[in-house]
């Protein structure tokens, strides 16, 4: 009997444990749009995306010129001179590929300037997040903003202001809305 009312505290004590924790929500999107240093990132981040696509536009611009002008003069030209042409365009045309794939590549520049300007920044709201968890002792803090889906959310759990403040940041509008 002793042991069965041991066991059953044990039990009981360990739930309440469980159901203890606190949990937080913070909108990792919100937070960031509200930071200074992250929005003109993401401005520099969209200035060089829109001038290095003009730039591969204007190779392949003018490889449809090339190409066009090829074809007005394949009739008139000696095979060897078609020949010649012929690679002219396809070399151009693996230019302007590789160019695409340096610039927007799975390692290319556009990787790496985000990489350089952006990880930064979510790494200062990831410290800032780890460490308002810690002094308050939640177990788990989500990001609503992620492929976590949140049927629902209590405003009160929403710790997205505090980290803003956390990180030195007034927002510009208020969280959830």
């Amino acid at each position: 009997m002793k042991k069965l009312f041991l066991a059953l505290l044990f039990f009981l004590a360990g739930s309440v444990a469980l159901f203890a924790q606190k949990y937080a929500y913070i909108d990792s999107e919100y937070i960031l749009s509200n930071m200074p240093s992250y929005v003109e990132a993401q401005a520099e981040l969209d200035r060089l995306s829109v001038n290095w696509q003009k730039e591969i536009e204007a190779k392949f611009k003018e490889i449809d010129e090339m190409y066009r002008k090829y074809q007005q003069d394949a009739v008139l030209l000696p095979e060897d001179a078609k020949i010649k042409r012929q690679n002219e365009i396809i070399n151009a045309e693996n230019d302007a590929k590789e160019l695409q794939r340096k610039r927007f590549g799975t390692d290319g520049d556009l990787y790496k300037k985000r990489e350089e300007l952006i990880k930064p920044i979510q790494d200062r709201v990831f410290t800032a997040i780890e460490e308002y968890a810690r002094e308050r002792a939640y177990a788990f803090v989500f990001d609503k903003a992620g492929d976590l889906t949140i049927v629902y959310a209590d405003s009160k759990f929403d710790i997205n202001d505090a980290i803003l403040a956390k990180l030195g940041v007034v927002a510009n509008n208020k969280s959830g809305e």
